[in-house]
Formats: C-alpha cells, structure tokens, sequence
C-alpha cells in the first residue's frame, strides 16, 4: 500500500540530491560533462545579456543554469538506475514501490530457490503480475499464481509480464511506462476492496502437500488409545 509522504526538510534535501549527483557520476560517464555544459552555455548567453541590458539579467542566467542541471541531473540518473537494475533481483519490486500513483506493491508473493520471483501489484489498471528470472521457471510460477488470484478478484483485469529483453519479454527500462499507460480500470474504493481481499487471501494458512515429517506425526498407539476411551 502506499506510503504517505514524508515532509523533507531543505538540508535533507541538498543532500539527496548530493548522493543522487555522485551515484549517477560513478555510473555514467557522460554525466559531468553534461551538467557541465548545461551550467556553461545559459551563463555564456546570459554575461553579454547582462552587460548589455543591466545586472538583473545575471539571476535569470543562474536560475536557468541550476534548472538546466537538475534536467540532466534527472535524466542521467534515470538511466543509471536502470543500467544497475537490469538483471538484479527483485529490481522490478523496488522501481514500483519508489513509483509514483497509488501501486500497492506485494515483493515476491511466489518465487524458487534459484532467484525466480512474481511479485503482485495492485493498482487502478487491475491486478499486476510480474516475474523476474529464468523465463521457463516463471511462467510455471506465473500459471500458479493466476490460477490462485482467480478464485477472488472477480472481474478485475489481470495482467502478466516477464521482465527480461528478450522477444516478448518487457524490459525493466520500459516497465513503469508501460504500466502508466494502462487503461484505469477501477476506481480507488475498488482497489482498496480489491487489496482486502488479496491481504486476507495471503493471510490463509497453507496446508503443506505430501508426507508428513516424522517429528510431526503422533506417536505409535496414539489414535488407538483414543479409540478405547
């Protein structure tokens, strides 16, 4: 469910953005010279302004300056985010929870010793299903999870993808684009109804399949003690 936002004092703020600076220079090598062309070329146009017409020009050309940074500073990051993302565990999970609207987000409601995992969102689209590992292993993981959702989201959309790059896959870098653009299906009375039912469907206990362990079954003459009383 969606967290609300915490108010961010300014200090807290040049510092973030301090870490997102030095996260996406180590990562991105057209990263500096960038911010730096984008701090360059509003000054170089703005000095010959500011001598011409006054020095009231000179705080426009350092707004624009700062503005121009934080555009690339933006679109830099974004791409050195998904350049670390891809191919990491459960990277599609953290992108979703940090992204913007009301997505609620369940991390690896299904997954398998080697790393595969399908995690469940929820949102005004519908019911989200996205898996992340060896395409083979997680379809089976997939098939498993649609078959469990079915019996309680009623009518609600139902929408599956495979994270990955291959031919049919749906690359991590397109994901949250991908998911903006879908139809709003439900209202938010709808997800909240639609997010009880999910919450109270995990909460049932599962019954294991198969034998039961040995240091969990009663002890020999146990059932026929019973019986005699």
């Amino acid at each position: 469910m969606a967290k609300p936002q915490e108010k961010v004092s300014f200090g807290q703020r040049l510092k973030q953005i301090g870490m997102v600076f030095s996260f996406t220079a180590k990562r991105d090598k057209w990263f500096v010279p960038l911010a730096v062309a984008a701090v360059v070329l509003p000054l170089a146009i703005t000095v010959p302004v500011t001598l011409a017409w006054g020095w009231m020009w000179l705080p426009v050309g350092i707004l624009l300056a700062l503005l121009a940074v934080l555009i690339v500073l933006n679109l830099r990051s974004n791409t050195a985010m998904m350049n670390v993302a891809e191919g990491q565990p459960g990277a599609a999970a953290s992108l979703l929870e940090n992204m913007r609207g009301d997505w609620r987000v369940t991390p690896a409601v299904s997954s398998t010793t080697q790393m595969d995992m399908v995690h469940l969102v929820i949102g005004r689209p519908g019911v989200i299903l996205l898996a992340e590992g060896n395409p083979q292993r997680v379809r089976g993981l997939l098939g498993q999870e649609k078959r469990r959702l079915a019996k309680v989201i009623g009518s609600a959309p139902l929408y599956d993808y495979v994270i990955g790059t291959d031919e049919g896959e749906l690359s991590i870098r397109k994901m949250r684009t991908t998911l903006m653009r879908l139809p709003r299906n439900l209202t938010g009375k709808d997800v909240n109804a639609l997010d009880k039912r999910l919450t109270a469907l995990s909460a049932r206990p599962q019954i294991p399949k198969g034998a039961i362990p040995k240091n969990m079954r009663p002890p020999k003459g146990a059932f026929r003690q019973t019986r005699g009383r």
